[in-house]
């Protein structure tokens, strides 16, 4: 007989769940049991090559082509889940965009077009779901920032104040509605193997290991499994807390 995962029964959705982190722990939490959505707004090819594997190993998945600052397409994503699963009641909010530019540069658009990304799309995924688990009073979201987020280091500005955004929207969120049985966290990993980090100039990736006490970039999967924790009944009294996964920075 093989054990039931740590989120069997429940169902999640992950914003940007295509590729890089998102892929990962999309991947995680299907394997602990849950019923999976994800969005994505590029690279077809990859999302269904996601939705199939996750499919032929026997789980519940969704994939839908949708932005997180599309409020009516994110309405429909959620009614056409819970139609299929049930209320949605884990939502990763990972979603994100990189660019490496030096302020001085930085364009009107670039700083909008992060900050959408990172924080409305939050707020507005947050949105899509948060009646549904306000009626059953039971949830669980996770932000996902990062390093840049939480702690001074060479990043881009709009990125980091994003990312920083992120762990105030956390903590707040966690405040209004925790009453409803809903946690809050937000998990800030250091520079990964894949993803944002693809951005990065040569020299800085080399400037994190310099600093980092492990001495190695971290993986999406170990980043993963700590999520799937987060959003898990085990983790039941953790709220408001933001999560650093760095290596030791």
């Amino acid at each position: 007989m093989t054990a039931a995962g740590m989120l069997e029964g429940r169902v999640a959705l992950v914003t940007g769940g295509s590729r890089g982190l998102g892929r990962a722990v999309v991947r995680t939490l299907a394997r602990e049991g849950a019923a999976v959505a994800f969005n994505y707004l590029k690279g077809e090819a990859e999302a269904e090559a996601t939705l199939a594997e996750l499919r032929g190993a026997g789980s519940q998945a969704w994939a839908f082509q949708a932005s997180v600052l599309d409020r009516a397409a994110l309405a429909a994503m959620v009614s056409a889940v819970e139609r299929e699963a049930g209320t949605i009641d884990i939502l990763v909010n990972n979603a994100g965009i990189g660019q490496v530019v030096p302020l001085a540069l930085m364009e009107e658009e670039d700083w909008d077009r992060m900050m959408d990304t990172h924080v409305k799309g939050a707020f507005l995924a947050t949105q899509a779901v948060l009646r549904g688990m306000v009626k059953v009073k039971r949830g669980r979201i996770l932000n996902v920032s990062s390093l840049a987020g939480v702690k001074m280091m060479a990043a881009p500005v709009h990125y980091a104040t994003a990312k920083a955004a992120l762990k105030g929207f956390t903590e707040a969120l966690a405040k209004e509605i925790g009453r409803y049985g809903i946690t809050v966290n937000c998990i800030a990993p250091g520079v990964l193997e894949e993803g944002v980090s693809d951005h990065l100039p040569r020299e800085r990736r080399d400037d994190y290991l310099r600093h980092c006490a492990l001495r190695r970039m971290g993986t999406v999967a170990e980043v993963a499994e700590v999520a799937a924790f987060l959003v898990s009944d085990r983790n039941s009294f953790m709220n408001g807390a933001t999560v650093v996964l760095d290596g030791g920075v």
